[in-house]
């Protein structure tokens, strides 16, 4: 294999691995601040593809989407209050069971909707516009990913570290009892919570289905579960350490498939999550958990 081969599929697990990193920070942000691993988001991430898909028939593709964006966020929303928010002061175990239904809810309403049918996604004008450097092909989103990727983690992590809302944020991650006894607004943060996570779920679709084109009921199964993989890898409650476990899990995956090892692209995720939760449950940022008695 000669470097530009390594280089381009280097650059697609790269590319890969920003959509990953989008998601599996909404996993970490929401587990961060509850203690909740929500198994819906990988099915919010799916439902941003048909909202693209339909407003895009709609409308022009800078509305539509805004559009996605928006719809997205309030479904993030919405489910944290419809499905989460009753059962705030009940055990664990019921609000992750509940996420579990949620999940189970939104793939069959989606089947229900818009048929079991792969359905195609759009194709944003440039952003599958080719270019070529020396002997690497690849597409504008290819490039773009990553930057985007960057940016907005750059931007979430100054919204948590220098802004009112980010300090509600980090104080509720802390100590859920002592921030609602402080003034602060339990409810209104959890709920910006949720929406920044679908926010980076939609951003984060728009990027990996204009790649993939196409959008099915079962679409955000996988890349759920290997986003919450990812977030795991990083230490879950870790901003940095979800991005680094989305790009690292989306490499790892690319070179598989590069070395013609695809069938194993999959088994590569859990096999990895394995080796974390034997030799560093934490993750790789993760806080050491420290019982009082």
């Amino acid at each position: 294999m000669n470097l530009s081969i390594i280089l381009q599929h280097s650059l697609t697990g790269i590319s890969l691995g920003g959509s990953y990193a989008l998601i599996a920070i909404g996993y970490t942000l929401v587990y961060g601040i509850l203690r909740l691993i929500n198994f819906a988001h990988g099915d919010i991430f799916m439902m941003a593809g048909y909202f693209m898909i339909f407003s895009y028939s709609i409308f022009p593709w800078y509305i539509a989407i805004l559009v996605t964006i928006v719809a997205t966020i309030i479904l993030g929303v919405v489910i944290e209050k419809s499905a989460y928010k009753p059962l705030r002061q009940s055990p664990k175990m019921s609000v992750m069971i509940s996420a579990i239904g949620v999940s189970y809810l939104l793939q069959n309403l989606a089947t229900y909707l818009f048929s079991a049918l792969p359905r195609e996604y759009p194709e944003i004008p440039g952003l599958k516009k080719i270019f070529h450097i020396g002997n690497i092909y690849a597409s504008l989103v290819t490039f773009l990913t990553p930057v985007v990727t960057i940016v907005l983690v750059i931007f979430l992590l100054f919204l948590i570290n220098k802004t009112k809302i980010g300090m509600s944020m980090r104080a509720v991650s802390k100590d859920y009892e002592a921030a609602s006894l402080m003034g602060i607004k339990l409810n209104k943060t959890i709920s910006f919570t949720f929406a920044i996570g679908s926010f980076l779920a939609a951003i984060g679709s728009i990027l990996y289905f204009t790649d993939r084109m196409t959008v099915f009921p079962f679409s955000g199964s996988m890349p759920g579960l290997k986003c919450f993989v990812a977030a795991v890898f990083g230490g879950i409650g870790s901003i940095p350490g979800a991005v680094l476990g989305g790009f690292f899990l989306g490499i790892g995956e690319t070179i598989l498939i590069a070395c013609g090892q695809s069938t194993f692209s999959d088994a590569f995720t859990f096999i990895v999550l394995i080796i974390m939760l034997l030799f560093k449950p934490t993750g790789l940022f993760g806080e050491k958990s420290i019982d009082k008695v």
